[in-house]
């Protein structure tokens, strides 16, 4: 399974879904990340304001945000792999990036070679 490790912004809180204005990508974000989890992989999420020694001892980070800044963040790392940054990816690249299947999307059902009606009804 991979090593998934997330690296964001200052946030007041762990996911940043408090406050007065929560970004909506955020509590998407963490119910990926959960089923992630879910599915075996291992979550790591690390926030600048409350693990700023995260960032420093992690020399890919640091390198990072010395030639570009905090506007790299959030940064996904997998398996010691940057995949992603600037922004927060969907669940379908988490799933890409880490070898994990997801549901196929449910289609409409379709009627059978005999009409919309079923069978030779004569209706349609």
């Amino acid at each position: 399974m991979s090593k998934v490790e997330i690296y964001d912004k200052a946030m007041c809180c762990s996911t940043g879904v408090c406050g007065p204005q929560v970004d909506p990508a955020l509590p998407k974000f963490a119910a990926d990340l959960d089923w992630l989890k879910s599915q075996g992989h291992s979550v790591v999420r690390f926030n600048l304001s409350q693990n700023p020694a995260e960032y420093a001892n992690r020399e890919l980070v640091k390198q990072m945000l010395a030639d570009e800044g905090v506007e790299c963040l959030p940064l996904v790392i997998v398996d010691d792999r940057v995949v992603s940054r600037s922004e927060y990816p969907s669940r379908q690249n988490l799933a890409l990036w880490t070898g994990t299947a997801t549901q196929p999307k449910a289609g409409l059902p379709m009627a059978d070679g005999g009409g919309c009606c079923g069978g030779n009804t004569g209706c349609c």
